[in-house]
């Protein structure tokens, strides 16, 4: 099979294509013959090493060394005491701990999968899992009439944070950069700012819900921004900003009747289903950037790495 294979931590120019055996389903496990799997920001951190909590497994190489987890896929075979799906299922999930998605076939756990829904292309499935894991379990807390920022709107899972939360009846700013403003707006946004010019944190109404894809201020800004009460989590950023919100957070917060921690996100089709009835329902649309063939998937690593990606990248193995 073809696959897009990683063999140390750098730049998308070191990945090649490449010709591997298929993957063969151990005990609990499917085969897939991928459909499409999204690109996520834990996609790039793992290509790159960086930060250093994705070198988790693999400290000087790659633990696995074909990425891509958000899939979206139909079961070709099935391992020993495999009972929920069968060959020919339409399935998607997110492969999180395997990987493997940047390629013909993967191997994946039944307890990360659940059958695609009728009304749900492969492409908008792949979308899904991880993104909408985190958006669900983000914008749980919101009601009507809250103030929430969305920090990295314009990305996967804040693409879905956005809609939920107006969805909710909440006032909505996404943050992101400059390119990607009309595009927040398109998504609901009821504000939207630049950050590269424009301290979201100064200035402005404080906020009930802060939820924060990239994590690039202070624990100090954060308690700044946020109304008595409210609540920051973050789920990404560099190594040393998550460390002094996991540390500092607690403490700043409780002193001064704020939250800020981190957003621990549970994994499972329990988690992300939810967020794909609702687009089946068409209360909520997935965003898809582009869908690109196997051989450009290093080029789109490099497009959601920069950050120009407007929602989700999409790689189709063909």
């Amino acid at each position: 099979m073809r696959a897009v294979v990683q063999d140390r931590y750098g730049p998308p120019e070191l990945l090649r294509i490449t010709e591997l055996p298929e993957p063969e389903p151990g005990p609990g496990q499917v085969q897939l013959r991928v459909a499409a799997t999204s690109i996520n920001l834990s996609d790039w951190e793992n290509l790159v090493g960086s930060p250093a909590y994705a070198r988790i497994g693999g400290l000087r190489r790659p633990r696995r060394p074909v990425l891509g987890s958000d899939i979206a896929g139909r079961v070709t075979a099935v391992g020993p005491g495999v009972t929920d799906f069968a060959v020919g299922d339409e399935v998607y999930g997110d492969n999180l701990f395997l990987k493997g998605g940047f390629a013909e076939y993967a191997v994946a756990p039944v307890t990360a999968l659940a059958l695609r829904p009728d009304g749900l292309s492969a492409v908008d499935a792949a979308t899904i899992p991880q993104s909408g894991a985190i958006a669900l379990q983000g914008t749980a807390s919101v009601t009507e009439g809250d103030r929430v920022l969305v920090n990295g709107a314009g990305g996967g899972s804040g693409t879905f944070a956005v809609q939920l939360a107006k969805r909710a009846g909440a006032h909505v700013t996404g943050v992101d950069n400059g390119t990607k403003l009309d595009f927040m707006s398109s998504l609901g946004c009821d504000e939207v700012i630049d950050y590269r010019s424009d301290d979201f944190t100064r200035g402005r109404p404080p906020y009930d819900l802060i939820l924060d894809m990239v994590t690039g201020r202070s624990v100090f800004a954060y308690r700044r921004a946020l109304a008595r009460g409210g609540r920051y989590g973050c789920t990404g950023g560099p190594a040393r900003a998550l460390l002094r919100v996991a540390t500092l957070g607690g403490v700043v917060g409780l002193a001064t009747g704020r939250r800020i921690g981190m957003l621990v996100i549970k994994e499972g089709p329990e988690h992300f289903e939810p967020l794909a009835r609702l687009c089946v329902a068409g209360e909520v649309a997935t965003r898809v950037d582009s869908v690109v063939p196997l051989d450009e998937a290093p080029a789109a690593l490099a497009r959601v790495g920069a950050g120009r990606a407007l929602g989700k990248v999409v790689v189709v193995p063909g």
